[in-house]
């Protein structure tokens, strides 16, 4: 921009950073610059001590270095978009982004009247609008574990998702669902199967043994119906850091890293297939409300609240860097602040 003041011709510069790829999705494969995408990342959540929710640059520095040491290339905003000093650091560091509303709760009839899908539609606008410069945000997500499997759903979602389709037709869209396969109304309008699973912790607590068996049943039964490519966008474990047990007990540090192991046999025979990612929950322990199902917060974090590492935390990190070589897709070098996406 150029003013003219007093004679003298000044002149105002605006730098925006630039990234460009393309990103294409198969009824097996998530295909970024046209090569294939394995999503081995996290799930987060913008807070910890001392400044619970707020911006502390020291501690999101710490974050993505953490995200370096582990291997991740990815992580969704769980549950809403997250600010922009994250998603510019998500730019520098090559992390890919699934980019997510504050759609979260939408679990009553009421939820999916007329009022509330226009304020949806507001809501998607603005995060249009805000990321879609962004190449680190490969996806939007629309909501997380909506009541999909009551009948209004199906209108919703696919308004919803037509609606962002048209604000952005670059990217997929998909929400995050745990409801039934078979009941979901709104799973056939999203590009991108994301589904959220329990087995052993909410599901036969202390079972172990059954997570082979319901979770291969999971993708075998979404892919049977759908044809769409999965991620596993969340599974976790609670672990109190420093509480040990054998044989694994649940809130162990050792059962955390078994529920892992047994999850990852499966992705590993899955993803030669139609699985294309896995998230983790999550990053690191974070406060709750007080109740009787939470002792100081939810403790389903590889890394404690003060950032430290747990047990989990070198399981996950052996096989992201084990995924990551095999892919060739290792996480770039960051040199300088100028941002970029590999």
């Amino acid at each position: 921009m150029q003013a003219q003041v007093g004679g003298a011709l000044l002149e105002d510069l605006y730098t925006l950073p630039v990234g460009i790829r393309t990103v294409h999705v198969t009824s097996t494969q998530f295909l970024i610059n046209g090569r294939p995408f394995y999503f081995h990342g996290v799930n987060k959540h913008e807070d910890a001590d001392i400044r619970g929710k707020g911006l502390d640059w020291p501690l999101i520095v710490k974050d993505f270095n953490l995200l370096r040491w582990l291997g991740a290339n990815s992580f969704r905003t769980s549950h809403y978009p997250y600010a922009e000093e994250i998603m510019d650091l998500c730019d520098a560091y090559g992390i890919v982004v699934i980019d997510e509303s504050p759609g979260v709760g939408i679990k009553l009839p009421e939820s999916f009247g007329n009022r509330s899908l226009q304020h949806h539609l507001a809501v998607m606008e603005e995060l249009v609008r805000r990321d879609k410069n962004r190449p680190s945000v490969v996806m939007w997500s629309v909501a997380n574990e909506p009541a999909s499997e009551l009948p209004p759903a199906a209108h919703y979602f696919k308004t919803v998702i037509a609606h962002t389709k048209a604000l952005d037709p670059s990217r997929p869209v998909t929400f995050v669902t745990d409801a039934n396969y078979a009941l979901d109304h709104g799973a056939p309008y999203v590009d991108v199967i994301c589904v959220n699973s329990y087995f052993s912790w909410y599901h036969d607590p202390g079972h172990l043994e059954v997570i082979p068996l319901q979770l291969t049943a999971q993708f075998e039964n979404w892919y049977k119906t759908y044809q769409k490519p999965i991620i596993q966008s969340e599974y976790g474990a609670d672990s109190v850091p420093g509480l040990h047990s054998d044989p694994p007990m649940m809130f162990t540090e050792e059962y955390q890293q078994a529920m892992l192991r047994e999850y990852h046999s499966v992705f590993d025979k899955k993803r030669k297939e139609y699985v294309i990612g896995e998230l983790i929950w999550n990053f690191a322990d974070f406060m709750t409300n007080q109740g009787t199902t939470r002792v100081l917060g939810n403790k389903k974090g590889i890394f404690t609240r003060q950032r430290q590492p747990k047990a989990a935390a070198f399981v996950l990190r052996d096989r992201y860097w084990k995924i990551a070589n095999e892919s060739s897709c290792l996480p770039p070098v960051i040199t300088s602040h100028s941002l970029f996406l590999k």
